[in-house]
Formats: structure tokens, sequence, C-alpha cells
């Protein structure tokens, strides 16, 4: 379910399942992510899952990229004992989907991350440097290609630019966090449709002291707007898998996924 938080109301929200579960029952994981529980336990040829959700976004504007520099940040953010640094930390560490141990993402970090750079424009630089030097290839991989690979060939799709994002983040000491969600289907007039705006996306955030998390999207090259609906976040990937669990049986299975985001007003 969508998340609430500074920039976005969820209003209200259902889910259907089919066939009728007999167990299900909604939770708040560790990062406060609202997602829900259920099984079906009787034989059946088709799953069936659809949310419908009401989302406000509030007006807000991004901050100037003219901020601290990395480094300071970086200082600060290890030092700083407000509840807010103290959990940021758990963000610079690995996680299931991303190392900070492979030292061809240093050297690409490192190209945005210069010495002394305010850290917002270092982070827009290196969402721009991926925008511009990756393809959006939906085949070419899949969540478990190591992103040494993605990195190498230069070709991915929107959780693999955010989790190269990330590993660069974290290379240089700062806290990075994997956010998912969706993308409006129709932009307004005039403005380009956006990859990603037919499935669930992915994106990327840092943690300022002053400021908070600021997300940025390689993507789309951008910083977000009121196109973005934030559904949860996490370490990376594995933390806000949209679908995940087990089924028991025999044969084969294929999964069909649709988005649609409908602005009411304008």
């Amino acid at each position: 379910m969508p998340r609430n938080s500074t920039r976005q109301t969820c209003l209200h929200s259902q889910l259907w399942i089919n066939p009728i579960p007999a167990l299900m029952q909604e939770r708040t994981d560790f990062y406060q992510n609202r997602s829900h529980y259920f099984a079906i336990q009787t034989p059946h040829k088709q799953l069936t899952v659809t949310a419908i959700s009401d989302v406000e976004i509030q007006g807000f504007e991004n901050p100037a990229l003219k901020s601290e520099t990395w480094e300071n940040v970086r200082e600060w953010v290890g030092t700083d004992n407000r509840p807010e640094s103290i959990e940021a930390r758990d963000f610079r560490l690995d996680s299931a989907f991303i190392t900070t141990q492979d030292q061809t993402i240093a050297e690409f970090a490192y190209l945005s991350f210069t010495s002394a750079r305010p850290l917002l424009e270092a982070v827009m630089d290196l969402t721009t440097r991926i925008y511009q030097e990756f393809s959006y290839d939906p085949n070419f991989t899949t969540i478990a290609t190591p992103l040494s690979e993605v990195l190498e060939h230069r070709r991915g799709v929107c959780q693999d630019f955010a989790h190269l994002a990330i590993a660069c983040v974290r290379t240089v000491g700062l806290p990075a966090r994997y956010v998912s969600g969706y993308l409006e289907t129709l932009p307004p007039p005039g403005q380009t449709k956006l990859h990603g705006v037919d499935a669930s996306h992915a994106w990327f955030s840092v943690y300022v002291p002053t400021l908070g998390w600021i997300d940025f999207d390689p993507t789309n090259n951008q910083m977000l707007t009121e196109q973005y609906i934030t559904t949860a976040w996490g370490r990376d990937y594995e933390d806000v898998t949209p679908l995940k669990g087990i089924i028991f049986g025999g044969g084969e299975h294929q999964l069909e996924v649709s988005v649609d985001v409908e602005r009411l007003f304008y």
C-alpha cells in the first residue's frame, strides 16, 4: 500500500485477491512499509491480486543543488546523534543486491563525487550520467543480474539503475535507500511519457541531515515531481518486492503485471 509522508497521503486503499484467501492480515515492516500477508489453501489455476488506492500529492519543491559538500555530509552523518541520522547510517551498509567492494563501481562513482563538490550536485551528476550512458533494456537483466554486468554492458531497467546509483553513493560513505512506487501513466499535456509507467518503478534517495531524504530517478534523469507515488523503501529491491511468496504445485507459471495511475485533478 502507498506510504504516508510529507509529500503524499494515502486517502484510501483496497486489496482484492482471487481466489479468496483463507488468511490475510496487514503488517508494517521494519521500515514502516505497509504490506499484506495472505495464504490460499485451495487448488487454483490463476491468482489475481488487484490494489486500488487514492493518493493525494502535496505541493513540494526540491532543494537547490548547491548543498553542503559530500565530504562534510559524510562526516556529519557519521557523528550526528539525532534519531533520523542514526537510522540513516543503516543505509550506508552492503545489502543483498548491493556491495561497496567493487572497484569498478568505485571508479564510476568518483567521477561524480569529486573533491569538495556539493552533495546534491554530485548525486544529480551521477543520475544524469546513468541516464546518458546506459540503455533502458527490459530484456537484458533479471533481478539477479550482478551490478558488475550492468556496469560493463551499460544496459538495464529502473531497478538496475537505482541499485547502481545506491552502490555508488554508499561506496563514498553516504546513506542511500531504494524506493519503489509508481509513475503517472499519462503525463500532463505537453510533457513526455516517462520510462517505467506501465509497471512498478524504482528510484533512490540520499540523506542530508538538514534536509532529510532527497529522491532522484536515474531512469528519467530527474528529481521527484508530482507524477511519482511512493509505496515502499528499503536497503534494496529485496526489502520492497511488490509481490513475493511460495507456490506449491507442478507445471509452469507466467506473471503478468499492469499499472494505471490516473490524475484526478490538475
